[in-house]
């Protein structure tokens, strides 16, 4: 396996997949980083559909919730400031699905019926995933400080 050399980067890579929260932030990486480049969010009335690579509003919000989840995950070692950034892509992906459902409400004038895409799901998921990770993060700090109470 290429994790076998005793490099830094190696180490801490162990260290930070070991841990369950890691692999929800790499999810969110996933959901939040590539697949809104690859599932469509709508169709307009003219059958084109609509990706967030064709929209600046949905790509940068979806790229600022890819670099949260990014600087997160590499925060393992300080959970309270990992709670804290997952919050803040939680809030993001809020802002996110608000504009989608706004977008979807709002039909600037547009006579035939517009299909919403699965890719409008997406901060859904994203959110879902981020609750996960914070949970497990609130349970490591929870053993830490009982270990700690022992001492």
């Amino acid at each position: 396996m290429f994790l076998k050399k005793n490099c830094y980067f190696c180490r801490r890579l162990k260290e930070m997949i070991q841990r369950i929260q890691s692999l929800y932030l790499l999810m969110v990486l996933l959901v939040s980083g590539v697949l809104p480049f690859f599932l469509n969010l709508w169709t307009d009335a003219k059958g084109m559909e609509v990706y967030a690579s064709n929209e600046i509003l949905y790509s940068s919000l979806f790229g600022i919730s890819a670099v949260l989840a990014v600087v997160s995950l590499f925060k393992y070692k300080n959970r309270k400031n990992q709670f804290v950034l997952n919050r803040l892509n939680m809030i993001l992906n809020l802002f996110l699905l608000g504009f989608f459902v706004y977008r979807s409400l709002s039909l600037s004038g547009e006579t035939g019926v517009s299909e919403k895409g699965i890719g409008m799901l997406l901060p859904i998921v994203s959110i879902v995933l981020l609750v996960l990770a914070n949970r497990a993060i609130k349970k490591d700090e929870d053993l830490v400080k009982s270990v700690d109470r022992l001492r």
